[in-house]
């Protein structure tokens, strides 16, 4: 619908006049009200962290700045602690020194100028923690192994962006520097999940891995694999090779497809669990089978194997051996 010259003109009007009348009802009130005082809120150095902890608190004073002299020290005979340790020098990579940050165990105290990762005795699960910044060094406790592995992820989130460049190079005039700041966090759920589809679409196990890497820094515990559906199955069944060999060489948009063997699912496994994530899989039965009736003649009700399905629509393929009537509601029209 187009406006004429003239109803743009009152249009304009009437603006005005609406606005004339809020301004002049303000300024009657101004006289009447004091205005409040107006002050404004430096922004916090310390980024959102997210999830967002249970307390964080901002101290005063510089922060703590990762040295090529800056070597992360872990409890003697904590293996966990310790691979958690090499993974935090591997977060930081070359960002701080033009070598990776050493990673040392020790019993006595740590030495000002460094990090320091321990374990306050709880079962591995136990996934509560207390991260220290200070200008003298950085504490990571936690409850456990879990604990403590999210604690570092905090602490890649309290670092700046650059250092999860994967190319990133020491650069003296970019120091890393990380605010100071006291958190104490524990979850709220026990289950945090993601979700990843590789049925419809297949991911290699590089690209399911960089995915568990980044839900690791949002401390998802919890990995939903969509192995099997209609667009194609993921996973080798070593008593059903065509599964893979037929029902796996399909996916959304016509593409090749593709599945993991055993010994690539145990590799992913082992990675996930490496950051604290259960991988979760599923295999739907008896609908969403038309890869697994593509692949086996028996398993359809007529003995006529399936053509292969690259679309997005649902609710069509059913692996029951038999067809069965839908049982009706009572009152239910026929």
């Amino acid at each position: 619908m187009k406006c004429s010259p003239d109803d743009r003109r009152r249009a304009r009007l009437a603006c005005g006049v609406f606005l004339a009348a809020i301004g002049a009802a303000a300024c009657g009130r101004t006289a009447s009200l004091p205005r409040p005082a107006v002050t404004a809120t430096p922004p916090s150095r310390v980024p959102a962290i997210i999830p967002a902890p249970l307390t964080v608190g901002e101290r005063q004073g510089p922060g703590f700045t990762v040295t090529a002299s800056t070597v992360i020290y872990v409890q003697p005979d904590d293996e966990r602690a310790a691979a958690i340790g090499r993974y935090l020098s591997d977060v930081i990579g070359l960002a701080a020194s033009a070598t990776p940050v050493a990673v040392h165990a020790t019993s006595s105290g740590v030495p000002p100028g460094n990090i320091s990762l321990r374990t306050r005795g709880g079962s591995a699960a136990d996934e509560g923690y207390e991260l220290t910044v200070r200008p003298d060094g950085v504490t990571l406790e936690g409850e456990g192994a879990a604990g403590l592995f999210y604690a570092v992820q905090t602490l890649r989130q309290l670092m700046p962006a650059f250092v999860e460049y994967e190319a990133v190079r020491f650069d003296k005039s970019r120091p890393l520097v990380i605010a100071p700041t006291r958190i104490t966090d524990r979850p709220r759920f026990p289950w945090r999940g993601a979700m990843l589809d590789v049925a419809r679409h297949f991911m290699q196990v590089d690209e399911v891995k960089r995915y568990l890497d980044l839900i690791s820094l949002y401390k998802i515990n919890r990995l939903h694999l969509h192995l099997a559906d209609d667009q194609g199955w993921r996973l080798d069944i070593t008593s059903w090779p065509n599964l893979v060999m037929q029902g796996g060489r399909s996916e959304v948009g016509g593409g090749s497809g593709g599945f993991y063997t055993q010994d690539q699912y145990r590799e992913l496994v082992a990675y996930a669990q490496a950051r604290f994530i259960t991988i979760v899989p599923e295999i739907d039965m008896p609908g969403h089978t038309n890869a697994a009736l593509a692949s086996y003649a028996e398993l359809n009700c007529d003995g006529v194997a399936r053509r292969p399905f690259t679309g997005i629509e649902v609710g069509f393929s059913t692996g029951a051996r038999r067809p069965r009537r839908r049982r009706r509601w009572p009152g239910e029209r026929k």
